[in-house]
């Protein structure tokens, strides 16, 4: 990869804080992730829906669509899973700092690959929800079919079947989707934003 040289940063002078005063709430990047089918893009968009008609501002990317433009050129390899995460955590940066609520649904299978997402932005700002789903439940739901594809060997490297899924070590935030309802999870997410005076 071809590294950028002769570069310097060019402050703005409308900043972060100007930005959360006009929006009237904080920033920051909740970011989902878990195995396939347990519920990341599900909950991402009730959650998104549920900010909106409380006048929160936020943007949403998701594990596909990024896919389809930005990280167009990456494979499923763990070098381009960690390239794939890389970027969605720069431009996550980049959306907190534009004041935004930053909601990303991203298996994400690697500690290491989140945690330095975590570092690029400040210490309150990164809000890991992990979402907890047995495999079992995962290959029930199945919307994509992608499991079944998996285990007849159509694809390669797929997280939990043949490639690795690192739980969180502590997340801020755990959804039991076996247990929890659509409406029951945003609730808890929507009280955890609450309580800790995010909105």
């Amino acid at each position: 990869m071809t590294k950028s040289t002769n570069i310097v940063w060019h402050e703005s002078e409308i900043t972060k804080a100007i930005r959360r005063e006009a929006k009237g709430h904080k920033s920051a990047v909740l970011w989902f992730t878990g195995l396939s089918a347990s519920g990341k893009s599900t909950i991402s968009v009730a959650l998104e829906t549920a900010l909106h008609a409380r006048g929160i501002h936020t943007y949403r990317l998701d594990g596909d669509n990024v896919r389809y433009g930005l990280n167009k050129n990456l494979g499923f390899s763990p070098e381009d899973r960690t390239e794939n995460i890389r970027r969605i955590g720069e431009v996550s940066k980049l959306l907190v700092d534009a004041g935004l609520f930053t909601l990303t649904a991203f298996i994400s299978p690697y500690r290491e690959d989140r945690n330095q997402v975590r570092e690029l932005v400040e210490t309150d700002e990164f809000i890991e929800i992990y979402m907890k789903a047995t495999m079992e439940s995962c290959e029930e739901r199945d919307p994509k079919g992608l499991y079944k594809k998996a285990r007849l060997g159509e694809i390669k490297g797929f997280t939990g079947i043949d490639a690795p899924y690192e739980e969180p070590d502590a997340p801020e935030i755990t959804i039991d989707t076996n247990r929890l309802s659509i409406s029951e999870s945003v609730e808890v997410i929507v009280s955890y934003l609450n309580d800790n005076n995010y909105i």
